[in-house]
C-alpha cells in the first residue's frame, strides 16, 4: 500500500450523520431517497439518520423505520417545539414549507457533531453518499454545488448577485444537498446571525438557500456538481449534464417525475420507487395530477422568474464597477 492509499483509509469516516427534513406529504419520497442511499451505501460506514418533523404519523414512521440494517439507523425528531419559538419569521410561499427551514437550527442542536451533511427528499442517489462525506470543508462553512438554476436561467444569476448579494453567481449554491460544518457554523455564531436577518431581511425567491448564501458567501467549499444535478440543467440544453458521471440528481421545482412523463433523469428515479412499498401511493399521486395541476406548476415557474425580476428592479446596480 503506497502513502496516498494509507491516507485515504485513515481519513476514512466509519460514522455518516445524515439529516433530512420531511413531513407527511413527502413520506413517498423520502421513501425513494432512503432506497437509493442504501443501495449505494457500503458495509464499512455507519448511517445514522435524522429525520426532522413537526408532522409525520405513526404509520409512515413504522414503513420508514423499516429501511434500519445493521449499519444504518433512522431515528425521527420532532420539531415542533424549535419551530414555534421563531414561526413568525419564517416566510413560505407556494408549495414550500416550513420544513426548509430545519436545516438552519442543526449546528446548535448538535454539537456532538463537527459535520453533517443534510440531503432533500426530492433526491435519487446513485454512489455512496459517504464520499461526498469525506469532502474536507477545511476552514469554510459549507460544501455545496452551485445551483444549476441558477446557472442556467438569467434573471435568477443577476438575482442572486444583486438581491441576495454573491459576487458571482457562479458561485451560488444550492442547499438542498449540503455539507454543514458545524464547528465552523458555531464559531461563527451562525443561529444568531440568522435569527438577525430573519428579522431584517425577506428573501422570497428561495428563501432559507438565500439565506445561506447570504451568510455564508467567502466560506463555501464548492463540490462537484454531479452530487447535486439537476433536470433544469438538461431541460435547457446544458450539454455537461447528459455526459457527465451523475452521483446524486435534485428533481426541484416542477421537475418532479411523480407529477410529469417528460422529466429528465426519470428512469433513475423508477428504478428506486419500484422498490418501495409507496410506490402505489405515487402512481396515484401521478395519476390525480391534474391538467390544471400542470397549468398552476408552469405558472409558478413563470411567477417566480417575475418576482425574481422585480426583485432585481428593485435595487441598484454596481457590478460593472467590480468586474
Amino acid at each position: 500500500m503506497d502513502k496516498k492509499e494509507e491516507k485515504i483509509v485513515e481519513n476514512k469516516v466509519k460514522e455518516v450523520p445524515i439529516f433530512f427534513a420531511v413531513d407527511d406529504g413527502y413520506i413517498p419520497f423520502l421513501a425513494v431517497s432512503l432506497q437509493s442511499l442504501i443501495d449505494n451505501s457500503s458495509k464499512e460506514n455507519n448511517y445514522v439518520i435524522r429525520i426532522l418533523y413537526t408532522s409525520i404519523s405513526k404509520e409512515n414512521k413504522i414503513k420508514i423505520k423499516k429501511y434500519e440494517k445493521e449499519n444504518i439507523s433512522i431515528e425521527f425528531v420532532d420539531f415542533n417545539k424549535h419551530v414555534e419559538e421563531i414561526k413568525e419569521k419564517l416566510f413560505t410561499r407556494d408549495y414550500y414549507s416550513k420544513t426548509t427551514y430545519y436545516r438552519l437550527f442543526i449546528p446548535t442542536l448538535y454539537p456532538q457533531y463537527d459535520k453533517i451533511l443534510y440531503l432533500d427528499s426530492d433526491i435519487v442517489i446513485l454512489s455512496d453518499v459517504a464520499d461526498l462525506y469525506n469532502t474536507d470543508l477545511g476552514d469554510n462553512l459549507v460544501g455545496g454545488a452551485p445551483d444549476d438554476v441558477i446557472q442556467t436561467i438569467e434573471v435568477f444569476g443577476n438575482y442572486a448577485e444583486k438581491v441576495v448579494g454573491v459576487a458571482d453567481h457562479r458561485n451560488y449554491f444550492n442547499a438542498g444537498i449540503l455539507l454543514m460544518n458545524l464547528d465552523a457554523l458555531r464559531k461563527f455564531n451562525f443561529q444568531e446571525k440568522l435569527l438577525y436577518s430573519l428579522g431584517q431581511i425577506k428573501f422570497s425567491v428561495a428563501q432559507d438557500q438565500d439565506y445561506l448564501n447570504r451568510l455564508c458567501k467567502g466560506r463555501v467549499k464548492i463540490i462537484d456538481k454531479a452530487w447535486n444535478r439537476m433536470p433544469v440543467a438538461v431541460a435547457q440544453g446544458n450539454p455537461e449534464a447528459k455526459g457527465e458521471n451523475l452521483k446524486l440528481i435534485h428533481y426541484n421545482l416542477a421537475f418532479k417525475p411523480w407529477y410529469f412523463d417528460d422529466t429528465p433523469y426519470q428512469e433513475h428515479f423508477w428504478k428506486y420507487a419500484n422498490k418501495t412499498e409507496y410506490i402505489d401511493d405515487i402512481l396515484k399521486i401521478k395519476a390525480n395530477y391534474t391538467e390544471e395541476d400542470k397549468f398552476k406548476g408552469e405558472e409558478s415557474n413563470i411567477k417566480l422568474q417575475q418576482l425574481a425580476q422585480y426583485e432585481c428592479d428593485c435595487v441598484g446596480d454596481d457590478r460593472k464597477n467590480r468586474r
